[in-house]
């Protein structure tokens, strides 16, 4: 029997790593490695030690491999998909000088509302950019983090978001691509570069940043010695350039120029969201106008609260996830951890509509519908940016893929798929954001 030739697609996102070991000539899966990540903070603060993503790769690696049975020789490259707009500090060994800031620290909202007015307001930053700073935005924690821990800044000899800091430590080299880095709020996607006018209003030295390669599936450089022995894998297998996890999403649904355009996807994860690859670039303030990984855009919005905050109000009643009922005429906003998509970093949870046959199955359904009805409403935005009426019959009629945790929960189909009224695409891959990076590496690899 002929041996495979594999790679393997990263997917560390904020509560873990997925490492997924891809046929690279079928593109079938042949097994998943997982290990889990740390989350620490209150109060708005979200940070992980980057150290630990490191090791939950080589864990979610071996544990991979282990599964598929195959030799490690099989393995022809690999790719990283990162959580997006983490700031990682390193000191000049590439070592963390501090614990990561998190997409979802809201510490940073009073940085991003100054930041926004100093440019001149949202319409000048989504010129640039595509999107206006809110606290998820990379910018908006530097700017914090200068203000907020100076020495860290000030000692700072390499500024990296979470994806670019696991391939440096793959390849050896500063790398980024740009679908991730049109999230960092420095790189303009108007011109495919970072913008030296906001890195100058940030007070961020470009030598500090990786450079960007032209896409997530470019050879960036190969294993090192060095993580090749922590990972156990090959020395000089393809590494590639990698992306943020939405873009690599997006890959693995085959959504891009040479797929499916403009076709809509909501994630129920962590946060919730809502994309689609598009040749238009989004200069809508209310979305965040990313790069793709393959050079379309990736227009997209995102919730804060979406899966956990449901799982909390189920926890808080004492009830399991699937115990639920329609809300009635109960209406339960799960803005628990402030708000993303509408911009509301400080709001907290607002439960109205009680009556007393009121029960808690209904309490957790309007918690659903809660979460669910914020991220609908982002979605007619996403599609007028697309240059779509959302209520068009023919564009209320193109179906909606469904993915994330919350796709593999009835609960959450059920509730989508009547507050929208669309038809609902699950796709049968699981871990999506990792067979996107496998498609980058298999490219990479040639």
């Amino acid at each position: 029997m002929p041996s495979r030739t594999v790679v393997i697609g990263v997917d560390s996102s904020t509560q873990s790593t997925k490492a997924a070991v891809i046929d690279a000539v079928t593109g079938e899966q042949l097994a998943v490695g997982r290990a889990p990540h740390t989350v620490t903070g209150e109060s708005g603060a979200r940070e992980s030690d980057p150290e630990v993503w490191w090791r939950a790769l080589g864990d979610a690696v071996a544990a991979g491999l282990k599964e598929s049975g195959l030799p490690a020789r099989s393995v022809t490259g690999i790719a990283v998909a990162g959580q997006q707009h983490g700031l990682v500090v390193l000191d000049r060994s590439g070592r963390p000088l501090r614990p990561a800031l998190l997409w979802n620290d809201t510490r940073s909202a009073p940085q991003a509302a100054t930041l926004t007015a100093e440019l001149g307001g949202p319409g000048a930053w989504t010129e640039r950019t595509g999107s206006v700073p809110v606290a998820s935005i990379t910018a908006s924690k530097w700017r914090w983090l200068r203000e907020h821990d100076p020495e860290a800044a000030k000692g700072a000899a390499g500024v990296r978001l979470p994806h670019d800091f696991l391939t440096e430590r793959l390849a050896g080299v500063a790398a980024t691509d740009p679908g991730d880095a049109s999230g960092t709020g420095w790189y303009a996607t108007a011109t495919g570069a970072y913008d030296p006018g906001l890195l100058d209003l940030l007070g961020l030295d470009p030598a500090l940043l990786p450079e960007v390669a032209p896409t997530g599936a470019a050879r960036i450089g190969s294993l090192t010695g060095a993580a090749a022995e922590a990972l156990g894998l090959p020395a000089g297998i393809a590494v590639a350039a990698g992306t943020g996890d939405n873009m690599s999403a997006a890959v693995g649904l085959g959504l891009g120029g040479a797929g499916l355009l403009d076709h809509p996807v909501l994630s129920l994860g962590t946060s919730g969201v809502v994309f689609a690859a598009s040749r238009t670039r989004s200069t809508d303030p209310a979305l965040s106008g990313f790069a793709a990984a393959d050079g379309t855009y990736l227009p997209l919005a995102c919730t804060l609260n979406c899966t956990l905050a449901v799982d909390k109000v189920a926890s808080l009643l004492g009830l399991h996830r699937e115990d639920t009922a329609p809300g009635g005429e109960a209406v339960l906003l799960p803005y628990l951890d402030g708000e993303r998509t509408p911009d509301l970093p400080t709001a907290s949870g607002l439960l109205t509509g009680l009556r007393h046959d009121t029960t808690p199955q209904q309490l957790l359904g309007a918690a659903y519908e809660g979460a669910a009805v914020t991220v609908l409403r982002a979605l007619d935005t996403l599609l007028r940016a697309c240059g779509l009426d959302p209520d068009a019959p023919e564009v209320a009629a193109r179906p909606l893929r469904l993915i994330g945790g919350g796709a593999q929960g009835r609960a959450w189909v059920e509730t989508v798929r009547r507050l929208s009224g669309r038809p609902l695409v699950l796709p049968s891959g699981g871990e999506l954001v990792a067979l996107g990076a496998a498609a980058l590496a298999a490219s990479a690899a040639g």
